[in-house]
């Protein structure tokens, strides 16, 4: 039963995310596994009414996408060879309605995000340092593959995000000039070079077309289609030129490292978030506007400080505001919030939006006078609308009388197209109507997992007097059953919707109960929750964690002698310090990706907004001064790739746990906890069979400890 429920978890197809226009058209990009059924990839599909129409196939994974009013959808991908792994080239293509895809560029280092507005393709693109056009960036890349040269020269942090190094190429937006009709367009040479022999790049040489089910072309992007045609600048002599039908010129961009970008409907602007360091500011974001098409220098819109930085929203449909986002950053003496405000562009003047209203909003533009917002809510979610002069907005749809939250909104056909997922419900797409607030279901491409057992919320009461909620899951049947804790990490955030990582059906299958807590830092309660425990982050959270599981285990279907903790990121911090606090309460902690020394993680973590704040806080909760009273085997995960929460602090972690733990020794004198290692992986686990190694070894360590059964290791771990 364990294991039938985690393979039809991880092999569920998933929604992983939608794409849509103003007139209505609506695309949806799907993850399943593989055929050999090691790894994940992508396919994109369109809704059609009640129907849902397969636009690629093949195993050539789904990057960007973005889609045209007149039916055409583009999109990147790279080819995928027998091995499995990735080309270093990637390719952009145009589906039309009818008819074959075709190549549209390709280049080595791929592509990052697309918007296409007005004639306009607008991309994001990882440039050499040195180079002033694409020709020059295939040219200098293979100088450094053909060198054999991995290094990278930098001059401001980071220099590495999440699970990926950064450098020797920066991120840049591109513009090209998109042909009226793409499916006759013909393939040139970059500006300024001479052509190449034979056919190129924009014909239909590499891309084997199936018409599918609805009339459009399903594609075939894998390694072995016939005729690959040029790649990257790889192709024919040295100065050859690349022909492609799109030729992608640079925008000028301001000082610093772009890390979010918008565009207007015209495609003539971009609102950019350029993350820079000067003076005593490090990696902070500032706000600049873009002029795509006219040449004028990038405006600076908004100037990051020590206590404030900006992203970028949408443009208005009329282009005269933009949203953009207001972050009160997290200081040693002020806690991290979030507001958004429309600013005028001619003006430069700015006006919050929604003051009254106590929730962090992503919101996006229905009407030039309207948004739509999505936000967090007791443990739920709300779509929320109102005026762009309204002091609070009406919830729409959601809220505290149902099960869901909801993600991803966008306007196609003027409503409102949303994700919609729960604690027990697999993300799904939605439509909401704007006037009455109706949610009404779109074909699934997805697949609804099977849910086990209840889910029911509890209650409790914080030390403070605070009003506290959670998640219970329980198995069928009276129990009682044994209980394992999960901590959400973030800080910031909440269990409020679905997750395939920290999945509790596999748990409830396997017959534990899973209490799920939204203590102090969670969103979705407002800003005072938020501040109860940002500046004791192992006082208020953990205070109320205690609180919500006294009250689970108070139940008669709960059993309060058999019970188990966990956390991953943040959460794992949270598991590292319940550790070294509540003995013998626990019979076993499994700890990912966690902070062990806050003191040590603020100088090697990407984050640049750590260090800083925790100065006071190293002193009172660094879970590292308490290994002493560590009791309980402790379940140590942790991914060599994590630069969030890097490898060293798993590695003393473990060390720290031999040397200097309270725990028990085995019979035969050797340690309870064990380490659970990825040399591939990041702060997530992402690979189809590591995810499984991951909760079978997660699920046998309960099974050890807490039922006191005997586990026999997967043999995929050696």
């Amino acid at each position: 039963m364990t294991h039938r429920s985690i393979e039809e978890l991880l092999d569920a197809r998933r929604l992983a995310g939608l794409e849509t226009t103003d007139g209505g058209r609506i695309l949806a990009k799907v993850s399943s596994p593989n055929a050999k059924g090691t790894a994940y990839r992508s396919s994109l599909v369109e809704f059609d009414g009640g129907r849902i129409v397969p636009l690629t196939r093949g195993e050539a994974s789904i990057g960007a996408v973005v889609a045209a009013e007149d039916g055409t959808t583009c999109f990147t991908s790279q080819r995928v060879g027998e091995d499995g792994e990735e080309a270093e080239d990637a390719q952009l293509w145009a589906l039309p309605v009818r008819g074959e895809a075709r190549e549209l560029a390709s280049r080595p280092g791929g592509f990052g995000g697309l918007h296409l507005a007005g004639s306009h393709l607008v991309a994001e693109l990882e440039v050499h340092s040195q180079a002033a056009d694409e020709t020059e960036h295939a040219r200098l890349m293979k100088e450094r593959t053909t060198a054999k040269v991995t290094a990278a020269l930098h001059s401001s942090f980071p220099t590495r995000y999440w699970d990926h190094d950064l450098g020797p190429t920066h991120p840049v937006l591109a513009i090209a000039a998109v042909p009226e009709d793409l499916s006759s367009a013909e393939a040139t040479p970059a500006p300024g070079t001479r052509a190449t022999d034979g056919t190129g790049a924009g014909g239909s040489a590499g891309v084997s077309a199936r018409v599918s089910a609805g009339g459009s072309a399903g594609t075939s992007t894998s390694s072995d289609a016939e005729g690959s045609g040029s790649s990257g600048g790889s192709g024919g002599s040295e100065d050859a030129a690349h022909e492609q039908v799109l030729h992608f010129r640079y925008v000028t961009m301001p000082a610093g490292r772009l890390v979010e970008w918008s565009v207007d409907r015209t495609g003539s602007r971009a609102l950019v978030a350029m993350q820079d360091s000067r003076g005593d500011l490090l990696a902070t974001a500032d706000l600049y506007l873009l002029d795509l098409i006219g040449g004028q220098p990038p405006r600076l819109l908004r100037e990051a400080t020590a206590e404030v930085e900006f992203e970028p929203g949408e443009f208005s449909p009329d282009g005269m505001r933009v949203l953009i986002g207001r972050g009160r950053t997290w200081t040693q003496h002020a806690s991290l919030s979030s507001t958004v405000e429309v600013l005028d562009l001619a003006t430069g003047d700015s006006v919050q939006v929604w003051p009254e209203l106590d929730q962090w909003v992503e919101p996006i533009w229905l009407d030039d006078a309207t948004l739509v917002a999505t936000s967090d809510d007791q443990g739920r979610g709300s779509v929320w609308i109102g005026g762009i002069d309204d002091p609070a907005p009406r919830r729409l749809a959601g809220g505290p009388e149902q099960d869901l939250a909801f993600s991803s909104a966008s306007i196609a056909g003027g409503a409102v197209i949303a994700v919609a997922s729960g604690i027990a419900v697999a993300p799904h797409p939605v439509r909401i109507d704007p006037a009455t607030g109706a949610v009404e279901e779109l074909p699934n491409p997805a697949d609804a997992v099977e849910q086990v057992g209840s889910l029911t919320e509890i209650t409790a009461t914080a030390e403070d007097g605070t009003d506290l909620r959670a998640w219970l899951r329980t198995p069928e049947g009276d129990g009682p059953h044994p209980l394992v804790v999960f901590a959400h990490g973030g800080p910031w955030g909440s269990w409020n919707a679905w997750t395939y990582r920290w999945n509790p059906n596999p748990f409830v299958a396997a017959g534990y109960a899973v209490l799920l807590p939204d203590p102090a830092i969670s969103t979705g309660y407002g800003q005072a929750m938020i501040d109860r425990g940002q500046h004791e982050l192992g006082g208020a959270p953990f205070t109320d964690i205690v609180a919500l599981t006294d009250r689970a285990v108070s139940r008669d279907d709960v059993d309060a002698e058999r019970t188990a903790f966990a956390g991953g990121s943040y959460g794992g911090y949270m598991a590292n310090w319940v550790a070294g606090h509540t003995g013998d309460r626990f019979r076993c902690i499994v700890t990912h990706a966690s902070l062990w020394d806050t003191a040590t993680m603020g100088h090697t973590t990407d984050n640049a907004g750590w260090e800083r704040p925790m100065r006071e806080q190293n002193a009172r909760y660094n879970p590292k001064d308490s290994v002493g009273d560590i009791v309980a085997p402790m379940l140590v995960i942790h991914g060599d790739r994590d630069y969030r929460v890097p490898i060293a602090q798993g590695h003393a972690l473990w060390y720290d746990l031999h040397e200097f733990s309270s725990t028990p020794r085995d019979a035969d004198g050797r340690t309870q906890h064990r380490y659970l290692y990825f040399p591939d992986e990041g702060h997530w686990i992402q690979g189809r069979g590591n995810a499984q190694v991951w909760y079978e070894t997660f699920l046998g360590f309960l099974d050890t400890h807490v039922r006191g059964e005997d586990w026999e290791r997967p043999a995929t771990l050696g």
